[in-house]
């Protein structure tokens, strides 16, 4: 039995992402968060997603989640701890994802064995994942898990999604790609458009021009701000990278669980990204 590669991370990324990337665009979170006070729809973003690392300063979420702007995350935090604690927020985004899980998927469907069954792999596949040098990671494994299965599953995908991205975050320091250039280097891929890349992350058109500026003189970009063969190598190689530091829960779950939690998340996630609750068309889950 051969054991998972580096291509495994990313294939389980795209099947899971939908089912943990939903409490970001979730009505009843944001009504939670609206509840404490925090009304700022991006605000409640911020706070609810770096609160497990507690009442932290700008400068540590601006660490942390890196590609949006600096002066975006600054009228946030700590503006956000002022008017709703980390315990609340948390409390809030729980059960807005289980409020959004059940509208979107039916209590019967999150009720059923398979979620159960997902809930038992993704744990397993979470346990693996270690704190260090994983900010967000290492937060989220501070926290209790939740019952029942679905806010479990959704729980250990949190863990794994920020697992990722931690490294993820590394792997563009190690190759100087500054949180702005790597939004254009993803909205030159045409994965998703550039526009919604930019407006998302609050980046001016002053700091988004620079970006391409500074990428074509790294011949990463031509002319026209498409990627060059270069800039297509380049970024590949952080993708590739990101993808061996994501490796460790899935050789710790194994092929066959790696392939069965895809199968059990698989249509959970589609139907998360049909009901149009992402605001736009992200990728659909891979067969």
């Amino acid at each position: 039995m051969t054991a998972p590669d580096a291509t495994i991370a990313r294939k389980q990324h795209r099947t899971l992402e939908p089912y943990h990337g939903l409490v970001y665009f979730s009505a009843e979170a944001a009504a939670g968060y609206a509840a404490l006070g925090v009304t700022d729809g991006q605000m409640g973003y911020f706070a609810s997603r770096s609160a497990p690392l507690g009442a932290v300063p700008a400068e540590v979420v601006i660490a942390t989640f890196y590609n949006f702007a600096e002066a975006e995350v600054r009228r946030c935090i700590p503006t956000a701890w002022a008017l709703a604690s980390p315990g609340d927020l948390l409390e809030a985004r729980l059960d807005g994802i289980d409020g959004s899980l059940r509208r979107i998927l039916g209590d019967e469907v999150i009720g059923a064995t398979d979620v159960a069954e997902a809930a038992e792999l993704a744990q397993r596949a979470a346990a693996a994942c270690t704190p260090q040098g994983r900010p967000l990671c290492a937060g989220h494994l501070a926290l209790p898990w939740p019952e029942p299965a679905h806010l479990r599953l959704w729980h250990a995908l949190s863990i794994l999604r920020e697992h990722r991205g931690d490294g993820h975050i590394a792997c563009l320091v190690e190759r100087e790609v500054d949180g702005c250039e790597a939004l254009v280097l993803h909205g030159a891929m045409g994965e998703v458009p550039a526009a919604i890349l930019q407006s998302s992350r609050a980046r001016t058109d002053e700091e988004w021009g620079a970006a391409v500026d500074r990428l074509q003189q790294r011949h990463w970009l031509d002319g026209q701000g498409r990627l060059t063969e270069l800039g297509r190598s380049a970024r590949q190689s952080v993708e590739d990278r990101t993808d061996q530091l994501a490796l460790a829960p899935w050789l710790h779950l194994g092929r066959p669980g790696c392939d069965r939690l895809r199968q059990l998340v698989r249509p959970l996630s589609r139907a998360i990204v049909e009901s149009g609750s992402f605001g736009f068309r992200p990728p659909r889950p891979p067969s």
